[in-house]
């Protein structure tokens, strides 16, 4: 199968990216996180703030703020138990975070470069089962970064540094090859949650997108067989300006790169006995992969076209302030929990106006912070609005009405699994993207930048649900062919919906459940 024909299925036509007779090993399942052995270990304060309302001051980067940052971002939050279908017997437990994840299965790991009193300067994996961190490479790494990520900002006015990879088999087991879609999901996800607890705790941050990965890899000490880095996080306590591209003739490439650092490849537990291959994740991986800084660049915005239909003014309100611990903790995905009540205009602008402002964000693709995804959503039940499809332009924080109506039963009837009743949701958001994810400019690599940036507005979104009193229930399972007729997308807007998010009011379900904070 042709890599592009893969890209095709895995977002057009499901059923065709994986294998029908795929069965899944339950009983050999993989951990939902990395566990190293053998190395110097760094435990992190487990006194972390019961609140997150964005009133700290960042004074400097001390353990403890590391910590703190750390457990909110991706940490160990809450531990639950499901029967097994097949065996009502049997349960299944997992361990819960705030960001939410497909399956919750946590494919995406996270790794840490710092420069910092309290931990010797290097390269460490966030252990997530223990809070800890687990030295992986000693030194100061600065100059390798920084040509690494294409000499296009100064590392060493940094603090420090996050990574996020993926590691394939720990949802490849389940899902197979739609994992790749999920995974630049869930990375995208993460990267959100990221950015929001970073700016509650004072810290500036820049996304790195485009890096030679080989040289990444190398300097965690990942097997690209196995994992990779899909972005990095640089921190700061002052703003990190991008610098200008310019042609220098200078060209560092992967390869050379990695001559300059030891190979390393620590030892790590999975638990899965039995990893059986992906080669069309390792195919993709490879393709998108950055050899040489000479490709790292900007990219140029894409004219969109003009979408016809009236135009609805929403309220001009306030941009939200909440307490971001009380918001994840409230976060969770309803299934058959909601329930249906009128959604004010207000609330409404609150929740549109909240989740594209907290979406912009510093990066390495452009400097004017385009938004490269965008909101429509199927309403039904809002205070003085007709019942329809919208597209939601944020410079002018207005509605335009595509096609008028209740669309529920055709949302319902696009469900791939009758996971949630439509009947009961007022607020359907679809987050759509460029139909050719930027593919002239970044090639297969614009695929996964793509799902990350939809990742992070499906977790502003959820924040911003929250947040209102409401939840959202992120879903891939649905006919996009029919979303796309629905928003009238294809010909000169050039788009596809890349997730689907009910939003509504819920019943409180019953439960029980532990949260692993004091």
């Amino acid at each position: 199968m042709s890599l592009e024909t893969f890209l095709h299925n895995l977002h057009f036509d499901i059923e065709k990216a994986s294998p029908p007779d795929w069965e899944v090993d339950w009983d050999d399942a993989p951990l939902t996180f990395k566990l190293y052995r053998d190395l110097p270990q760094f435990p992190l304060s487990l006194e972390v703030p019961l609140a997150l309302d964005g009133s700290a001051r960042f004074s400097k980067p001390d353990g403890s703020v590391i910590g703190h940052f750390l457990w909110y971002a991706y940490g160990l939050t809450q531990i639950s138990q499901a029967q097994r279908a097949s065996d009502p017997d049997d349960l299944m437990q997992s361990f819960r975070r705030f960001p939410p994840s497909g399956g919750a299965l946590y494919p995406s790991e996270l790794y840490v470069y710092l420069k910092t009193e309290e931990f010797p300067d290097g390269v460490y994996h966030y252990d997530a089962a223990h809070h800890r961190l687990v030295l992986l490479r000693e030194g100061n790494f600065d100059s390798y970064l920084i040509k690494a990520l294409g000499d296009r900002f100064n590392a060493s006015a940094c603090f420090g540094a996050v990574f996020v990879s993926t590691m394939f088999w720990k949802n490849f087991y389940k899902y197979n090859n739609f994992s790749y879609r999920l995974q630049g999901l869930d990375a995208g996800v993460l990267i959100g949650q990221l950015l929001e607890v970073a700016k509650r705790f004072g810290m500036k941050t820049r996304v790195c997108f485009q890096f030679l990965d080989r040289a990444i890899n190398h300097l965690l000490g990942l097997s690209e067989e196995e994992e990779s880095a899909y972005a990095m996080i640089a921190l700061s306590k002052e703003p990190i300006k991008l610098e200008k591209d310019e042609d220098t003739g200078e060209d560092a490439t992967a390869t050379d790169l990695c001559l300059e650092l030891p190979l390393i490849r620590p030892e790590h537990y999975v638990r899965s006995l039995v990893v059986r291959d992906f080669p069309l994740l390792t195919k993709m991986n490879g393709a998108s992969m950055i050899e040489s800084s000479q490709m790292i660049r900007p990219v140029e915005a894409r004219e969109q076209g003009e979408c016809e239909g009236h135009v609805i003014a929403l309220p001009i309100v306030k941009r939200m302030s909440y307490d971001l611990a009380s918001v994840c903790k409230k976060r969770f995905s309803p299934e058959m929990d909601f329930i249906l009540e009128k959604v004010s205009q207000e609330r409404l602008a609150l929740l549109l106006q909240e989740a594209t402002a907290a979406f912009t964000y510093q990066n390495d693709l452009d400097e004017d912070n385009e938004h490269r995804v965008t909101i429509y959503a199927s309403l039904y039940n809002v205070e003085d609005m007709e019942d329809g499809a919208y597209l939601y332009e944020r410079t002018t924080h207005s509605l335009r009405l595509i096609r008028p109506g209740d669309h529920r039963a055709r949302l319902q009837c696009g469900m791939s699994l009758d996971v949630l009743n439509f009947q009961q949701v007022p607020i359907c958001i679809h987050v759509a993207g460029d139909r050719t994810y930027f593919k002239s400019q970044l090639g297969y690599r614009g695929y996964r930048i793509q799902q990350m940036e939809a990742g992070m507005l499906v977790q502003r979104i959820l924040l911003a649900a929250s947040a209102l009193g409401m939840n959202g229930h992120p879903l891939l399972g649905f006919d996009v062919n029919m979303c796309d007729e629905l928003y009238k997308m294809g010909g000169s807007q050039g788009k596809t919906s890349l997730i689907q998010i009910p939003i509504g009011a819920y019943r409180n379900r019953p439960w029980l459940k532990g949260g692993l904070h004091s």
